[in-house]
């Protein structure tokens, strides 16, 4: 899970499961969305200093969550974005593309990027919303692989045919956004072209993994526990 080109965090519910706090301490690039700067700094001082020496942490936005004094202090690493059109989360995430690109040119990969995004939940319910929403924006028009890691599990968005891997009692929501078409095989049961979001929610693995056959957009939701 941690083999990601950059990873975002968000000034949602800081993450205390292992997983998503993982992903963060292993960042190849840590892009934080405004006020994230702060949280980072109030639950992980040593770590923000780490990346900050290692030239790994970026702050993005307008600057308007953060205290005076602690924008001064990263200065060297706050990159201030003023334009109202997208939301922060967007700005880091056009940030990182960017960071990515001129690395890629430096190096030479082509490999399509992941990014992994962390603190996009809690807190305001409505920006949890637009933020998983987001991820189904990203993969159509930004050309990236995002995930959305929380502390109980992760958000994938797909289009088309595609195989998950899965462990038996593992639990799984099918979120619709395009498909009419989105059968199944691994789960306990079928899925269908759901017209609203509720009907594919808690769903069940029953094997290593979950394939879907789709001609459309939707949205995957693994647990890191089985039940």
């Amino acid at each position: 899970m941690n083999d990601f080109s950059a990873v975002i965090l968000a000034d949602g519910d800081f993450p205390t499961h292992q997983i998503p706090l993982g992903i963060l301490h292993q960042a190849q690039r840590l892009i934080c969305c405004d006020g994230a700067l702060l949280t980072l700094f109030k639950h992980q001082p040593q770590e923000i200093e780490r990346l900050r020496a290692e030239g790994k942490l970026f702050g993005v936005g307008d600057g308007d969550s953060l205290p005076a004094g602690l924008k001064a202090q990263y200065a060297d690493i706050f990159h201030a974005v003023s334009e109202q059109e997208d939301n922060d989360l967007t700005k880091a995430t056009r940030f990182a593309i960017g960071l990515i690109k001129a690395s890629t040119k430096e190096n030479g990969e082509k490999q399509q990027p992941r990014l992994a995004y962390l603190g996009a939940t809690g807190k305001r319910e409505d920006h949890t919303l637009g933020n998983i929403a987001l991820m189904m924006r990203y993969l159509r028009d930004f050309a990236i692989l995002p995930e959305m890691y929380t502390d109980y599990g992760w958000f994938t968005p797909a289009n088309g045919n595609m195989v998950f891997s899965t462990f038996m009692r593992q639990q799984m929501s099918i979120f619709n956004f395009s498909c009419t078409k989105l059968e199944s095989t691994g789960l306990r049961w079928q899925s269908y072209a759901y017209k609203e979001w509720w009907q594919g929610t808690l769903n069940e693995c029953t094997g290593s993994e979950v394939s879907f056959r789709a001609d459309g957009d939707y949205m995957v939701y693994r647990t890191y526990d089985a039940k």
